[in-house]
């Protein structure tokens, strides 16, 4: 719950609920946990991603359009689906931005 800080300070302070947990952690968890989302979300739209992905998934999509019919088209299809999974774990490690 907010409340107005009364000792001339400007802004508002978090009061503690009446239910006696911590807001100010909870809402420093909620924090973080929105800002890895938002940093997740700003590396997904970067053209770089965007790129690689999509040449990615078009690849897997030729192959399967123009069947498999060879050793060769299953090692294409094994490496343009190494390519978008590596793309999708990127987003899930921890990246300095």
């Amino acid at each position: 719950m907010l409340t107005r800080n009364d000792e001339g300070v400007a802004g508002w302070a978090l009061a503690a609920p009446s239910s006696g947990l911590n807001a100010t952690s909870e809402a420093a968890r909620k924090g973080v946990a929105s800002g890895v989302g938002r940093n997740r979300l700003a590396r997904a739209l970067r053209v770089e991603w965007l790129g690689q992905t999509t040449a990615s998934v078009c690849w897997i999509a030729s192959m399967l359009t123009y069947g498999i019919s060879s050793s060769g088209d299953w090692l294409q299809l094994f490496a343009a689906s190494a390519w978008l999974l590596a793309n999708i774990a990127s987003l899930a490690t921890a990246e300095d931005d």
